[in-house]
């Protein structure tokens, strides 16, 4: 039966709801820099206000070895199903601050988008099933069991939550898990998410002398660390696009017929995805159409380089050193543990033996692959067909939920992964925006799929 009052309710609360968000979204709870850490608190606070109003209880911020974690629970239904509901309420930082046109912790609408950081990644997520439970409760009432666990360290890599999961198991016992933090292809198209890439995250040092040295006295007598770096990275793909690590490819999955014709389902183009990546020309590993390298193959990527003066205007050094950050995306089955290996066998292979290295791993998580056929992903069906009058289309996201993996191995549970943040939302680049008509949508979905898992 639908649940008609609490979608109206929420209909007609969307200017209290938009207030509120622009509360949360405001506070800068960016997890990687530790200034921020009250401004974590002060978020973490702020949601387990909004699930206490709700009538929920145990409502708490509880410590782990990193940034806290919100948790809540409703278990006023025996005889319903239990849900966790899983989000994160840190952010990634802004830089650079001078491409934003208003500032990240200003929420700004304009037309038919809120801009600020976290606004889509993955605040207004979370906020659209809190909301979508408030109006339950005001109305027809919450009609299953529900826990909340909203994490403060998703953007650094969830780092603490494998022991706090483990710490809190019997607490977090569940039947199914919701994660909020995906999206969908376009406002206009529902999806589900069956499959995430893991991430493999490092250091390379390359090291030349004990200090930087004089260009002109030394140049051309000694090792660039700089220009080695460059080399090295350079040899990571071939022509083809294909990463050159040993080793790298021996245990990734292959797409089945019936996968490969489910992503070319998806409505794309590849001049559309050029203009919102806004470059030139596409780019990617030769025999595979885009989508199937954004979701289905591993990637390994720079993400940033440091080396010698880079201050305004010249000093002629040598650098001592160099150092890239890199990160590889992988897919299932491939060991984000050994990827590390494969790394360092690639650097004793092709480093000059006139400069010293180093491989520094700083963070890893598994690729997973979740069941399309649970009963709690047959709810979701039907309350996105319900909400938006097509039916879903199932797609493998290229980005990492290091947590999903932990939800499968230590609850025994795979999520339902159903978000809606829209491709050209900005996360983790200046001017992060929501769509709020998505977003509306998105709280109505979250009431419509409560509705339908308990039943």
């Amino acid at each position: 039966m639908e649940p008609t009052k609490a979608i109206q309710y929420a209909r007609d609360n969307r200017e209290r709801y938009l207030a509120e968000l622009k509360e949360l979204l405001a506070i800068p709870s960016i997890s990687t820099l530790s200034q921020h850490k009250p401004d974590i608190l002060r978020a973490a606070e702020w949601l387990t206000k909004q699930i206490a109003a709700m009538g929920f209880q145990n409502v708490a911020v509880l410590p782990t070895a990193g940034h806290p974690a919100v948790y809540g629970e409703y278990l006023r239904a025996p005889g319903k199903p239990t849900i966790l509901v899983y989000g994160h309420y840190d952010v990634q930082p802004v830089d650079p601050l001078n491409e934003w046109t208003t500032p990240p912790f200003e929420p700004t609408v304009r037309g038919e988008n809120i801009f600020a950081r976290g606004a889509s990644d993955n605040k207004g997520q979370i906020f659209a099933a809190i909301k979508a439970l408030e109006a339950l409760s005001k109305n027809e009432g919450v009609p299953l069991n529900v826990k909340f666990l909203i994490e403060g360290e998703e953007e650094i890599g969830s780092p603490s939550m494998a022991a706090f999961i483990a710490q809190h198991k019997d607490k977090l016992k569940c039947d199914s898990i919701l994660n909020t933090d995906m999206g969908i292809p376009s406002p206009d198209l529902p999806a589900l998410t069956y499959g995430l890439r893991g991430l493999a995250y490092f250091e390379v040092w390359v090291y030349g002398s004990a200090q930087d040295l004089h260009s002109g006295v030394f140049g051309g007598s000694v090792a660039n660390p700089a220009a080695v770096l460059c080399e090295l990275i350079a040899g990571m793909h071939d022509a083809d696009g294909h990463i050159t690590l040993p080793g790298f490819y021996d245990k990734v999955r292959k797409l089945s017929d019936e996968e490969r014709a489910e992503i070319a389902r998806l409505p794309f183009s590849d001049d559309d995805w050029r203009k919102t990546a806004n470059v030139p020309r596409l780019d990617g590993e030769k025999g595979f159409t885009t989508l199937e390298r954004l979701g289905a193959r591993p990637t390994l990527e720079v993400n940033g380089i440091l080396s010698g003066f880079t201050g305004e205007g010249s000093k002629t050094v040598l650098p001592a050193k160099a150092m890239a950050k890199i990160s590889t995306r992988l897919v299932p089955y491939q060991d984000d543990n050994a990827v590390e290996e494969q790394l360092n066998e690639y650097l004793r292979r092709h480093a000059p033996p006139t400069v010293r290295w180093q491989v520094k791993k700083i963070v890893s998580a598994p690729a997973v692959l979740v069941k399309r056929d649970t009963p709690a992903v047959r709810a979701a069906i039907n309350a996105l067909q319900a909400t938006f009058g097509v039916p879903p289309v199932f797609k493998l996201e290229g980005g990492t939920v290091g947590v999903v993996s932990t939800f499968q191995t230590v609850l025994g549970v795979d999520p339902v992964q159903m978000g809606f943040g829209l491709p050209d939302d900005n996360f983790h680049s200046p001017n992060e925006k929501l769509h709020l008509p998505t977003h509306y949508r998105g709280i109505e979905t979250y009431i419509r799929f409560f509705d339908a898992a308990a039943q």
